[in-house]
């Protein structure tokens, strides 16, 4: 068996013969070129496992030759190398489908993995019926036959090939994570650990020690040695989900470890090489959050070399069925799955989803406990109204009930108003507000106003936090949700209230 052979271009003398020997080195043929039409004239003679080429050539960029490769020999990986600290044409070459890049000095470790990962990409791409079987996004993730659906699993097949990092954007409960794993299955890294880290859920005086790792000692309680997600993930790849909520002194640490693929543990002293893919996640806009000033616009261009949008539920409603299919086989555990009758399926169709897929299992999952013999009616469902006449999570009954019983409005003065809080109307908070008008009322009567206006609303939002955490059995995320507002949030609010978790 033949071995694979390397295109190096490169008009430097000595970096040639120092990349030629390392190859030699692995067991791999190589070729050498000095400038972009040898190199020319090589590919049309041979087929090549990789191509590393230059940046910066006598007669041309090493960019023409990247996009030259990825039309007209496409089952060829290409990367590039590029001078130190000249990330953008690190982020240039990678938009126009290079493989991966290195920085020179170039260091031979990072060298010898990237080489690997190409043939494996070569290898598996040659034999064809690997290939071939990603294609059809039969072993996906991501369900649904809709036309957007397949668009996205193609996209996904096509950025498997890349190590370029991946910005996955799309709303709250549309399959991000789902859409970063395929991208993982898809890609030469599906037998390396894939790491998913919620950047929102980590305190953030413990961010530096998650990511990186720290030495024993390195503070009190660091007993022994510890690797960091980015050492975890070594060889596969890392998930920054929700990566807007990263604080800014973490944004400045990401960036140099994104860029320089290297990570120093909290107490160490020299940084350790690590090869990982990232993929980040996030509902917000990051563009939005640049401009805010709440997002590193270096660490945005850093992430968003590839964009890929996953589209609402609301959007794709003909896999409402397949979904529910899926969903319901879950929920079964072995057992017989629900059924959904016609009307239920209808009513499914016709409803807006505005949590998208993880809503739907939540609306599924309800229906089953109250369904008769497997058979989902629409009453199962139990949707929210969505017309321009409900308000906002809402039954119709309950809400032309809660109109029969209301007594004639009060208007609150807005320094006394309480904060918008959505909540399902089984929360019975109606008390509370009825006590804000009734207190109201003592004061435009000429009563006493309340000693202290933040005191006064720290009381009427440490009640609704209250209510919230025993609606969900003091289930932190679930009260978030029926708040309206997110996980760390709530978490301040309860700090910031002295709210804790009674006692079992």
């Amino acid at each position: 068996m033949t071995a694979p052979r390397i295109l190096v271009v490169d008009d430097e003398a000595d970096l040639r013969e120092l990349l030629e020997i390392t190859l030699i080195k692995m067991g791999l043929d190589v070729d050498c070129a000095d400038c972009l039409d040898a190199a020319r004239q090589l590919l049309q003679q041979t087929e090549y496992a990789l191509v590393l080429t230059d940046m910066r050539l006598p007669d041309g960029l090493g960019i023409e030759l990247v996009r030259e490769v990825t039309s007209l020999y496409k089952n060829t990986p290409i990367a590039v190398i590029t001078a130190f600290g000249s990330t953008d044409n690190a982020v240039s070459a990678l938009k126009a489908g290079a493989f991966d890049y290195l920085t020179k000095p170039v260091a031979l470790d990072q060298l010898r993995q990237m080489v690997r990962s190409a043939l494996r990409i070569h290898t598996t791409e040659a034999g064809g019926s690997a290939s071939g079987a990603t294609t059809t996004g039969g072993d996906s993730c991501l369900v649904g036959q809709s036309a957007v659906m397949r668009d996205l699993r193609a996209q996904i097949v096509r950025l498997a090939r890349s190590m370029a990092p991946v910005a996955i954007t799309g709303e709250s409960g549309s399959g991000k994570e789902l859409a970063a794993r395929d991208i993982h299955a898809h890609s030469a890294r599906a037998d390396k650990p894939f790491i998913a880290v919620n950047c929102g859920a980590i305190p953030e005086a413990l961010m530096e020690a998650e990511f990186f790792g720290y030495r024993k000692g390195a503070f009190t309680g660091a007993t022994d040695d510890r690797d960091g997600f980015f050492q975890a993930a070594n060889g596969g790849t890392l998930m920054l989900d929700e990566v807007a909520d990263l604080p800014l002194a973490m944004q400045v640490k990401l960036l140099r470890a994104i860029q320089e693929r290297r990570v120093r543990k909290v107490g160490a002293t020299v940084e350790e090489p690590v090869d990982v893919r990232i993929i980040s996640a996030t509902h917000q806009n990051l563009a939005e959050c640049v401009e805010q000033g709440r997002f590193r616009q270096d660490l945005f261009y850093r992430l968003n070399v590839i964009e890929l949008r996953l589209p609402p539920l609301r959007e794709r409603l003909d896999d409402i069925g397949l979904l529910s299919d899926a969903i319901l086989a879950r929920l079964a555990l072995g057992g017989t799955p629900g059924v959904l009758s016609s009307a239920a399926l209808d009513a499914l169709r016709a409803y807006s989803f505005p949590g998208n897929v993880r809503e739907l299992e939540n609306v599924l999952e309800r229906a089953m406990a109250f369904a008769n013999d497997s058979v989902i009616e629409v009453e199962d469902l139990a949707l929210k109204q969505t017309g321009p006449g409900a308000s906002a999570g809402v039954r119709p009954a309950t809400a032309a009930a809660s109109l029969s019983v209301q007594p004639e409005p009060v208007l609150i003065p807005p320094a006394l108003a309480p904060l918008p809080v959505p909540v399902e109307p089984n929360m019975e908070v109606a008390d509370t507000t009825e006590r804000i008008n009734e207190d109201v009322c003592a004061a435009q009567s000429g009563n006493d106003l309340p000693a202290s206006l933040p005191d006064y609303l720290d009381q009427v939002e440490r009640e609704v936090i209250c209510r919230a955490l025993a609606k969900t059995h003091f289930n932190r995320t679930q009260a978030a949700e029926l708040l309206g507002i997110s996980f760390r949030q709530l978490r301040y609010r309860m700090q910031r209230l002295s709210i804790h978790e009674p006692e079992s």
